[in-house]
């Protein structure tokens, strides 16, 4: 491996016009490509294989109109005190808020909120807006002449309010990662102390991220992919492809300092630090398309685009780069020549070094301390709650919130989250019996507030029903009642001949916490075999990889209490902008797991590569971790806080799933990166010693040699440096 990368960042930098020109011409084609053959992106939703998808595929295949895809409002009246919504003044202005609600653009239907849209007390009621659109093609205009409708009501006195899908604000991530470039500059600049190191990894990142982005939006043209996919794959792009650019100039300008010539330093460097690169970038990979385990259409789509996006980065890393640092000269060094990984003048390596002989010195202690400051982090995960995202977890301020609040003291908690019950009459003789003894099950169940009478197709063998629960939607009782009308399912099929399905946002979100729980352990146990095969591989050793993959443990609990701490209890939800605290998004913990693995062996590549590289050259033990800390202490410092700053930058979306996900991302990689990698990964590999490396002979002679430490780059003699005329006094 070491050797092969040797040739080809050999050759990348020989041939530094014709892989620059290369490079170019695909950006363009992949251009041209995006402009002519991507198609639209779909906001459909889906979990094949479970009840409540069965269900919706039942109501689009014989109740087309109670599928439709179009965004829903619903506009919230309440009298004011003393009064009542069926007073005369009162109806009026309901009247005209209606009208104005239907003649805004692409509204399909609105319904009368007197017409059996009241409660009891005549104080609150509620219309129905239904789009001709989905909620993603209604634009701010539209959303702002649904709020300017709600004035004439508000204007007579009402209070109006509004929640649903309609008024949720859309769009990706906005300027997030714009910020974290910024950041990532910075760190850069003050890790190289040179504007040309520091811009290369920015250079190809961006480079890398326009290449992912445009093949994915070619890959839109010929299958369905949902408007979330890119989303991961710009998170992970940027992230990554500034970390492997770096490892590798760094590796580049250490080359550099012990006196190589420039195209023999860029090779090393490439057959080196690139070989790390190769394998983390294939544990991320891996980690990212074993998310099609799950069997959710928009958690595979994202992890195959954001899998694509780290194929491209580490390609630019291997080719594009080594091309560029030959087009750099000796200007990669700055004023000064400082090596990042050498502890020459500044305080950073020197700072690493001390690190590496504090914990070597005393590691039972700190691993002790490490571990169980991990482990106090992940207490509050044991609380967690999975849930989707709604109304109720919306500001307090929110006019999304107050509808809801309305909602639930005019008509009670379970009216925010009904249950749509589909009764399929298709075998049954009486199907308007069959719905009708249904409805009467459903009604003796506890728990019920109310069935509605049972609406049939047009065909007459099928029946809807909406129940509306005693209980709030994301509370236990409410789940009990949803697996409790299931369970009656074989009691009113025997007897009617018709069979009951359970959909809407509640079973959807009862149906994904149950797969997800039920793939958790597929899932990990792909992931984990398959690294712990890589690794063993990569390091010929057994306890190096066990070791890793416990460490990656330790990172997932302890990021799992934080991102309940903040999403679920509301722990520094002003500084964070949590508005409102309320259950974790369903599939956050297996996108975490996937991701985090990937991310969190990234740095155990990096950095035990280094140890290796030194115990392979003969250093002792202690040494070989204490020598290869320090070289790589301050580049993997760097790279942590790039990447931090990147998925922290995420926090800043008003999607609920992005933010979420960027803040897990920076807790997960500011856990793995500081604490377990560079601080319990030294203090292991001390207390292992030798035995670190230690390998049954059998299996020694079976794996083949990776040479991730390039041992056998020794044995390559070095070639004279070709220089193009040119660049000779850009080089000096």
């Amino acid at each position: 491996m070491a050797t092969y990368l040797y040739r080809l960042g050999r050759f990348s930098f020989r041939r530094r016009r014709l892989v620059l020109a290369l490079w170019l011409a695909t950006l363009a084609l992949l251009g041209v490509g995006a402009a002519t053959l991507s198609g639209p992106t779909s906001d459909e939703f889906s979990i094949p294989g479970t009840e409540a998808q069965e269900a919706m595929d039942l109501l689009g295949e014989r109740f087309p109109g109670a599928a439709a895809d179009g965004a829903q409002a619903r506009v919230v009246f309440a009298a004011p005190a003393g009064e009542k919504l069926t007073d005369d003044a009162n109806r009026a202005a309901i009247a005209q808020t209606v009208a104005r609600l239907r003649s805004v653009a692409d509204v399909a239907a609105v319904t009368d909120p007197l017409r059996g849209a009241v409660n009891p007390a005549g104080t609150v009621a509620y219309a129905q807006v239904t789009f001709a659109v989905p909620a993603t093609a209604l634009t701010e205009a539209g959303r702002e002449a649904l709020t300017e409708a709600a004035e004439a009501g508000r204007a007579a006195g009402l209070a109006v309010e509004m929640g649903g899908d309609a008024m949720q604000e859309q769009g990706g991530p906005g300027n997030s990662e714009v910020l974290g470039i910024l950041v990532a500059a910075v760190v850069l600049v003050v890790t190289f102390g040179s504007l040309v190191a520091a811009g290369l990894p920015l250079l190809t990142a961006i480079l890398g991220v326009a290449a992912a982005m445009l093949g994915i939006q070619i890959a839109s043209g010929f299958v369905d992919l949902g408007s979330s996919t890119s989303t991961l794959a710009l998170m992970l792009g940027i992230a990554v492809a500034i970390d492997y650019a770096l490892f590798i100039v760094s590796r580049y300008r250490h080359e550099l300092t012990l006196g190589r010539p420039r195209e023999e330093a860029v090779a090393r460097a490439v057959g080196t630090a690139g070989s790390a690169v190769t394998f983390a970038g294939l544990t991320v990979v891996i980690a990212l398309s074993a998310l099609a385990v799950v069997n959710i259409p928009v958690l595979t789509e994202m992890g195959l685009a954001a899998a694509f996006a780290v194929v491209v980065a580490v390609l630019i890393a291997l080719t594009l780069l080594p091309a560029l640092l030959g087009f750099a000269g000796l200007r990669i060094l700055g004023r000064r020549g400082r090596d990042p990984e050498a502890a020459v003048s500044s305080a950073g390596p020197a700072a690493g070094l001390r690190w590496a002989r504090f914990v070597t010195g005393r590691p039972v202690a700190v691993l002790v301390a490490s571990v169980a400051g991990l482990l106090v982090l992940a207490i509050p995960g044991l609380d967690m709650r999975l849930g989707l995202p709604g109304d109720n977890m919306a500001s307090p301020e929110s006019t999304q919130r107050k509808a809801y609040d309305m909602l639930t003291g005019g008509f009670g908690a379970g009216f925010n989250g009904p249950l749509t019950v589909v009764v399929d009459a298709a075998a049954s003789r009486d199907p308007g019996n069959a719905a009708a003894e249904a409805r009467a099950a459903i009604q003796g169940l506890p728990g019920v507030v109310t069935v509605s009478p049972p609406s049939l197709n047009p065909a007459g063998n099928t029946a809807i029903l909406q129940v509306i629960p005693a209980s709030a939607p994301d509370s236990a009782e409410t789940e009990a009642l949803v697996h409790a009308i299931r369970d009656i399912d074989e009691t009113v099929r025997d007897r009617t001949g018709a069979g009951l399905s359970v959909t809407g946002t509640t079973a959807v979100n009862i149906d994904m916490s149950d797969r997800m729980g039920s793939a958790l352990l597929p899932y990990l146990t792909v992931i984990v075999v398959l690294a712990f095969l890589l690794l063993t591989l990569l390091f010929r050793s057994l306890l190096v990889p066990l070791k890793a993959i416990a460490g990656f443990l330790l990172s997932v609990v302890a990021t799992f209490g934080a991102v309940v701490a903040v999403f679920q209890w509301g722990w520094f939800g002003s500084v964070l902008g949590t508005d409102q605290a309320g259950p974790i998004i369903s599939m956050l913990p297996v996108f975490l797991i996937g991701i985090v693995f990937g991310l969190a062996m990234d740095y155990e590549v990096f950095l035990v590569s280094r140890m290796r590289e030194e115990h392979v050259h003969g250093a002792a033990p202690t040494q070989a971790v204490v020598s290869g800390f320090a070289h790589g202490a301050r580049v993997v410092t760097a790279a942590a806080i790039i990447m931090v700053s990147v998925f922290a930058g995420f926090i800043l979306s008003p999607e609920s799933l992005v933010k979420s996900i960027g803040f897990a991302l920076a807790a997960a990689i500011l856990f793995d990166a500081f604490v377990v990698r560079m601080t319990i990964v030294p203090a292991v590999m001390t207390l292992l010693g030798r035995r670190a490396w230690w390998l049954p002979r059998w299996l020694d002679r079976v794996l083949p040699d990776i040479d991730v430490e390039g041992d056998k780059l020794r044995e390559v003699p070095a070639e004279p440096e070709h220089r193009p005329a040119d660049l000779v006094t850009a080089g000096r």
